[in-house]
């Protein structure tokens, strides 16, 4: 199973990163994540070049498609032919958001009456695209899931993980990865996370 995560030009380290970085704690249960970007190299919002392992048009095969932030994701959504090189099937793929990338989501008409997540200062223009925005970390409605705030990838990589391989490997992902003396509270915490943003679950795929 692969999954691509979205990296546009201005993004977010802390978002493509955290989740790429602890879903790839399980590829050798098959589920590996690809730094996706429209352009061989992208530079974040922090001055860091990055080479993208994936092309864009890789996110219409990929099995969970998670799009990232940035400070320039309300550029993207106003790039036609940028939105137009990849496509999301909901019906058939897992698909996330971080933050800013709630736009994109909204722009693809994906959060039509769900509720969603997203950053403080994101959330004037996700709400501008009529999409209800709630004081959460994590909603998932079916397919389809939002998150808000940087360290909230954690989430986002703990949904994918328990929707493809089940919750012990999630767990297990969550555990590796939680600070030494606070890995019980670390793990409890985010799967009590999951369970209260769920909306509408669904089986994993």
């Amino acid at each position: 199973m692969q999954v691509a995560v979205l990296t546009f030009d201005g993004f977010n380290e802390l978002d493509s990163f955290i989740a790429a970085a602890i879903i790839n704690r399980c590829r050798r249960d098959g589920l590996t994540a690809y730094i996706t970007t429209p352009t061989p190299v992208v530079t974040s919002m922090n001055g860091v070049e990055v080479t993208g392992q994936r092309p864009l048009a890789f996110a219409a095969e990929a099995d969970v498609v998670l799009v990232g932030s940035g400070i320039r994701t309300r550029d993207v959504i106003q790039d036609d032919d940028l939105l137009g090189s990849f496509s999301l099937d909901p019906t058939r793929q897992l698909i996330g958001s971080q933050c800013s990338g709630a736009l994109v989501l909204a722009r693809l008409g994906l959060l039509e009456s769900v509720q969603a997540c997203t950053d403080a200062t994101s959330r004037p223009w996700v709400e501008a695209c009529g999409v209800e925005v709630v004081d959460a970390p994590f909603r998932a409605v079916g397919n389809i899931a939002t998150a808000g705030g940087c360290l909230a990838s954690q989430y986002l990589a703990a949904w994918v993980i328990g929707r493809t391989l089940g919750e012990e490997p999630a767990r297990a992902a969550i555990d590796y990865v939680a600070p030494v003396g606070e890995k019980r509270e670390t793990v409890d915490r985010v799967f009590a996370v999951l369970r209260a943003g769920d909306q509408r679950p669904a089986a994993r795929i």
